[in-house]
């Protein structure tokens, strides 16, 4: 499997950049200009780490099969 230019980075770098971004704002020390593309940049992180959560979910419930949803449902359904 090789890895285009346009794909975009794994969750662990990503999630790395996020808390590097997130300390750097919470310093004070930016300008305006350099918080605000900052926080872009934070908005556009976040919203591929979330992706990549869903998508992972998602494979763990397909894997799982329907037995194991089923038991989760009736469980949740008797609470």
């Amino acid at each position: 499997m090789t890895k285009s230019k346009d794909t975009k980075p794994d969750f662990e770098k990503s999630l790395a950049e996020l808390e590097g971004l997130v300390s750097r704002l919470e310093s004070g020390e930016l300008s305006l200009d350099q918080s605000l593309e900052y926080f872009k940049r934070g908005v556009e992180l976040t919203r591929h780490c979330q992706t990549v959560l869903d998508d992972a979910q998602q494979m763990v419930e397909m894997l799982t099969g329907p037995d194991e949803q089923t038991a989760d449902q009736d469980a949740d359904e008797t609470d």
